[in-house]
């Protein structure tokens, strides 16, 4: 309980923080601890990714890792209200529709649906993952991120892409700047052979990525004007999804 009470010390030190973070003198002083205590409990933190160790300015500050603890109950909530979408773009389409949210530096498949059409693209189950920005929806969650949480990702995924032999960083960062360009990830065969997809990403009010929408589904049926329309129905239905997400976790709904 000591060691809780202290890390959730250190914590609190560093959340009154800015962007540029403190020194560690200044978290001892802030938790009253012992630096040699100070230090251990900060390393500890950051190897689970809840403190981040800026080693030029030697500097401390809070962590992504700690970030998506707190974005877990709102994507509870998310799976609950996403269903209905999932059913409602599987019937429209006929495609199968997939539901991926952040975890980490990977990209999980959290839901899926298939819809009527009788060849199927099921190259993703639930509880599937890829690393960030492999594929249409890994693509969307990655490519609507700060330049600088980007370029930190493509650095951390490279022993992961490797399997992934055309999603190198020049052919990623190209799909990247295509994704932002367009709105929304097209993945033209890349994973499966004549199979495609199409994803958009899922925005929280605050204009934050949260999670993502996409539809897979042959190549024949993603050309256009349909993708354009598969495209504007995910639009669609990513803001809805959004609105209400955002509106049950601010209790806006009543």
């Amino acid at each position: 309980m000591q060691t809780i009470d202290r890390a959730a010390a250190v914590l609190r030190a560093l959340s009154g923080a800015d962007s540029h973070g403190i020194r560690l003198s200044d978290v001892a002083e802030a938790t009253e601890l012992g630096k040699s205590t100070v230090l251990r409990l900060l390393g500890a933190l950051g190897a689970v990714g809840y403190v981040e160790y800026d080693g030029d300015a030697k500097r401390y500050r809070l962590g992504y890792g700690l970030f998506e603890l707190g974005m877990s109950a709102r994507r509870f909530h998310l799976l609950d209200q996403a269903r209905t979408v999932l059913d409602r773009l599987a019937a429209a389409t006929g495609d199968t529709v997939f539901l991926s949210v952040r975890d980490s530096d990977q990209a999980l498949c959290a839901d899926r649906r298939t819809g009527s059409y009788p060849i199927r693209s099921l190259t993703l189950s639930v509880g599937d993952r890829r690393p960030l920005g492999v594929g249409a929806g890994s693509l969307a969650l990655l490519a609507f991120e700060r330049d600088e949480e980007i370029n930190r990702v493509l650095e951390s995924s490279k022993p992961e892409r490797k399997c992934f032999e055309r999603f190198g960083d020049a052919a990623l960062r190209a799909m990247i700047a295509a994704t932002r360009r367009d709105g929304y990830s097209f993945n033209d065969g890349h994973i499966v052979n004549a199979m495609n997809a199409v994803g958009v990403p899922v925005l929280d009010d605050s204009g934050r990525v949260i999670a993502a929408l996409s539809i897979a589904a042959i190549r024949d049926r993603m050309q256009d004007p349909r993708r354009a329309k598969l495209v504007a129905l995910l639009h669609a239905e990513s803001r809805a999804l959004g609105r209400r997400n955002t509106e049950r976790t601010t209790g806006a709904d009543g």
